[in-house]
């Protein structure tokens, strides 16, 4: 029987540890030095930091392919969009579902990106898997631990955002949940949290990425659209993600920001990601993690 006090099991007078030393042993640095995350043939972890985009939401094909072919043009390696969509309100636009994930997949295709989206439910995961390459834990999900369980089962790479109230030791603690399940290929986000500040969206914790690239060998990538929730900051938040040393970002773009069936406040124009993906050159090239970081093109 477990022992309430000791968190061991008794076995007549012997007490059988139930927890490893190490509560985190398997993302830990101490097991390996640096994981490199494969989705199809883009390396997440590496040497080069990428750039992941795509809208917030599919809305249509026109909307998807046009983004697409756009961010690739400009240098993203991967093609973001939401086809299940965790809505505050009742009321908001909850996406297009199993169509949303048909016209991603078809963008994908056309502009030769790997593609990722958000999956919400255990019900949902055969389907979402049959389309996608990579699965998005979204931030409210961090803890959804039967999700967690189902999804350690599968064989696609993982994309796990930390919660909006979520310590770092709770983040790294459902990713252990995916390791221990026997999925290893974890991309960790940090996607900001909430404080007392209310002047922007959530308040992006920079500290918690350079820590996190401290204490485990996952890759981890920044968030910075859902992080600031203003547009005009992104360029700066990106380059800064990077710079303190996260292995990416993953940004929202859209056609039309304005008319943007959600988040159309922190969703970048075509020409702003293009500016953010020149700002995002030069300086980083001076810039060195264990050897040069360059953004991968």
């Amino acid at each position: 029987m477990l022992d309430a006090w000791t968190g061991k099991i008794s076995n007549g007078n012997k007490l059988h540890d139930t927890k490893p030393k190490n509560a985190l042993p398997l993302v830990s640095k101490e097991r390996k030095e640096q994981t490199i995350v494969w989705v199809k043939d883009v390396a997440i972890g590496g040497n080069e930091a990428i750039v992941i985009a795509g809208p917030c939401s599919v809305e249509s094909r026109e909307q998807v392919v046009s983004t697409a072919l756009s961010i690739k043009q400009n240098g993203a390696v991967m093609l973001r969009g939401g086809a299940y969509k965790p809505r505050t309100s009742p009321y908001d636009f909850q996406g297009l579902g199993r169509e949303g994930l048909q016209l991603l997949r078809e963008a994908g295709d056309i502009a030769d990106l790997p593609v990722v989206t958000e999956i919400m439910s255990e019900e949902d995961v055969e389907i979402v898997c049959d389309y996608a390459d990579m699965l998005q834990i979204g931030a409210r999900n961090m803890q959804n631990f039967a999700l967690l369980k189902k999804l350690a089962k599968t064989d696609k790479p993982i994309l796990l955002k930390r919660g909006a109230s979520a310590t770092v030791k709770e983040w790294l603690s459902a990713a252990e949940y995916i390791l221990h399940g026997g999925n290893e290929n974890v991309v960790l986000c940090e996607r900001g949290i909430k404080t007392f500040d209310n002047s922007l969206r959530n308040t992006l914790d920079l500290a918690s990425v350079a820590l996190v690239k401290e204490m485990t060998h996952l890759p981890v990538i920044v968030d910075p659209s859902h992080a600031i929730g203003k547009r005009s900051l992104i360029s700066a938040a990106a380059k800064a993600a990077i710079a303190v040393g996260a292995d990416g970002v993953i940004v929202e773009v859209h056609p039309q920001p304005e008319i943007a069936l959600s988040d159309s406040a922190q969703q970048l124009t075509f020409q702003g990601f293009a500016e953010m993906m020149d700002n995002l050159q030069s300086p980083l090239r001076t810039i060195s993690r264990q050897n040069e970081l360059a953004i991968c093109f």
